[in-house]
């Protein structure tokens, strides 16, 4: 023990001699965060969101996520906006042109039909309800709807299925509402987290932490399929559990964030609520950082 004290003491005195010559840059270089393109297929072009919703939905809480989705190719939102969020998704490479995404299809399933504890095999026979090409279909649980794995190794899932026998792979995304069952861990920033800090939550934009909480998950989500819909675009790490356009920057939704500080956003000035994306019809919402292929770092709005 005591050698290794004198040793940080004499290399601590060492530091010091050397700290006049050298800059803090110098010091700590942090290396680019690269996410490897695997000569897959992307997403491009007008794609068709088909969204099945399995539980109980108000007509609200259905709008903000259906406003979302349509925000991300609208162009009228004020600056910044979803639909700049979404531009970077154009930088990533395997096909030409946007991911245009569309509302399409959506399928009310508000009698639990399949319980309310769901498996995996759950929400693939849900998800093969619009199995069509170029489209994405969403199923989304309700708050009361448990699903496998939910709240202990994921807030929402992608994958793809398989069109009959032999034919083309669909993609399908998953999301939990998270309110009741787990909003510290799917629904931070609007709820204190369950480890770390106990910093103040921010205020929902939309005045549904459950809801805003999917909105992230579902952003998350929606960019990990267009660009790695099926395990060969872009990620890090093994494809059974990789870091793709937004899990790369889990937690960060403005500049100077670090881990437990979701960073500098904008704050509504009447209803002191944070969100950094302007939407469709007057919404506001919270996205979060997305891995930039030009600059190998992510990007936030604010």
């Amino acid at each position: 023990m005591t050698s290794n004290y004198n040793l940080a003491i004499a290399f601590s005195a060492l530091l010091l001699l050397v700290l006049p010559t050298l800059s803090i840059g110098e010091l700590v270089q942090e290396q680019p965060l690269v996410l490897k393109y695997h000569n897959g297929q992307l997403l491009k072009g007008r794609i068709t969101v088909n969204l099945i919703w399995y539980g109980t939905f108000t007509p609200i809480q259905r709008s903000i996520i259906v406003d979302f989705i349509n925000s991300l190719s609208s162009t009228g939102a004020p600056l910044p906006s979803a639909a700049t969020w979404w531009k970077t998704t154009e930088k990533y490479k395997g096909g030409s042109g946007s991911s245009a995404l569309v509302v399409g299809k959506q399928f009310l399933h508000p009698a639990y039909s399949l319980g309310k504890n769901l498996k995996g095999k759950d929400l693939l026979a849900l998800a093969t309800k619009f199995n069509e090409l170029s489209s994405i279909t969403v199923v989304l649980t309700s708050k009361d709807v448990a699903v496998e794995g939910f709240c202990m190794s994921r807030c929402g899932t992608h994958g793809s299925i398989r069109r009959g026998n032999g034919g083309a792979r669909t993609p399908y995304i998953w999301v939990g509402n998270s309110e009741t069952l787990c909003p510290g861990q799917c629904a931070w920033p609007f709820h204190q987290p369950i480890y770390g800090p106990q910093t103040p939550p921010l205020v929902a934009p939309n005045g549904d932490v459950g809801v805003d909480g999917m909105i992230i998950n579902l952003a998350t989500l929606l960019a990990g399929t267009v660009t790695n819909p099926f395990n060969n675009g872009y990620f890090q790490g093994p494809a059974t559990a990789p870091l793709e356009a937004v899990t790369a920057c889990t937690g960060v939704f403005g500049s100077g964030a670090y881990p437990g500080y979701a960073g500098r956003v904008l704050v509504d000035g009447t209803t002191g609520s944070s969100y950094n994306a302007h939407g469709a019809n007057g919404r506001k919402y919270l996205v979060p950082a997305m891995w930039d292929p030009q600059t190998s770092a992510c990007k936030t709005l604010v």
